[in-house]
């Protein structure tokens, strides 16, 4: 197996909003209820749908909150650094002969 992408997924419910820092450019997908976002270095607001998804810069940095009655799920889906690929790739192997790999969890 080989991982082409790395995702973070994660809930907001109503009421609240999350402040986040794009450390690579990646894609926001929304999924549940839409969401209201507002960018670093952009005047305009956006309103992602469900099933919809907005194409994030790397330095910007977003707050994002829900623009309906329940809570809506947010997954941001980005390329593998190449730091990350090697220790993927030296896990794999390390499997082949019978080691595990013990580097706790992947950050993205």
């Amino acid at each position: 197996m080989r991982e082409i992408s790395s995702s973070v997924t994660f809930e907001i419910e109503r009421g609240e909003t999350i402040p986040v820092m794009i450390a690579h450019s990646t894609r926001l997908n929304v999924e549940g209820a839409s969401v209201w976002v507002s960018r670093s270095n952009d005047v305009e607001d956006y309103w992602v749908l469900p099933g919809s998804s907005l194409t994030l810069r790397r330095g910007e940095r977003l707050w994002l909150s829900v623009d309906g009655d329940g809570p809506a799920r947010v997954a941001f889906h980005g390329p593998l650094l190449a730091g990350e690929r090697l220790r993927g790739a030296l896990a794999a192997l390390g499997e082949l002969f019978g080691m595990r790999w013990r580097g706790g969890w992947r950050t993205v």
